[in-house]
């Protein structure tokens, strides 16, 4: 008699996590990331190894509404059962939200159209509850008008060299990028920049923010963006916002309306 193999099913996760306590989405060896304890859950749950696959990193310090991964297991028992026991073995800073048994085609990095994040901060002080999820500006001056002309110089495809920074390792990424949106909100006294794109660098999004709050500040001129965006080369000008700031908001595996597939 044959021996049957059950069917391994592919498992789509929806998560969101505050990223204050953890060394970025990224697996360590050493631990400490998001995906070493969601990894470490699904093991105790299924009483074996778990090797999830993420849509992206995020770094230390960064937060999400919606990063997405997979992973591969013969569960029996319905996506609610699994979501649950999920949450069971996870800490308050770390939320499923959904689990989808999917096609085996899909995967949560190569499958990936683009991403949106966002990034928050508050003129004057902000309030304890938000602390962890924003800047507080405090004193300074913010020229709001002149950070949404200077955002223009980054929408479309460029190459994004001077306000991104090497991961080191040898690691090599396509430094070409096309930005499809770059909006500038102010809601009261909270500043929010939007950001969507095909793919984004490492501390790309905080380069540019940072950027942006250069121009803000009266420090440097908007066509000096545009010089350094040309340049492709990452100078002292250019300084990174703080990681509390951003969020992760959404992973596209859609062309949002109105982009061309």
């Amino acid at each position: 008699m044959k021996k049957v193999v059950p069917t391994v099913k592919r498992w789509r996760c929806l998560c969101a996590y505050d990223g204050t306590e953890y060394a970025g989405w990224q697996k360590q060896p050493s631990g400490g990331s998001v995906q070493n304890a969601i990894d470490d859950a699904l093991g105790e749950i299924f009483q074996s190894s778990i090797k999830t696959v993420g849509a992206g990193r995020t770094d230390a310090g960064v937060h999400s509404k919606g990063q997405v991964f997979h992973f591969d297991w013969n569960w029996k028992h319905g996506e609610c059962k699994l979501l649950q026991a999920l949450r069971s073995k996870l800490p308050n800073d770390i939320s499923p939200r959904s689990i989808k048994l999917v096609s085996s085609s899909f995967h949560a990095l190569s499958s990936a159209r683009g991403k949106c994040y966002r990034y928050r901060a508050v003129e004057g002080w902000a309030m304890p509850e938000g602390e962890r999820f924003c800047i507080s500006l405090k004193n300074q001056k913010i020229d709001v008008d002149a950070m949404r002309s200077a955002a223009k110089c980054f929408v479309g495809k460029h190459d994004f060299s001077a306000f991104a920074a090497s991961r080191g390792k040898g690691v090599k990424e396509d430094p070409v990028k096309e930005v499809w949106k770059f909006d500038i909100q102010k809601k009261r006294k909270e500043l929010q920049f939007i950001v969507e794109g095909s793919g984004f660098l490492y501390k790309m999004v905080r380069s540019m923010v940072g950027g942006l709050f250069e121009v803000g500040r009266g420090k440097i001129e908007v066509q000096l963006i545009k010089e350094l965006l040309k340049s492709r080369k990452r100078t002292e000008v250019v300084v990174s916002a703080p990681a509390k700031g951003l969020c992760l908001e959404k992973v596209y595996y859609r062309m949002p309306k109105g982009k061309d597939e």
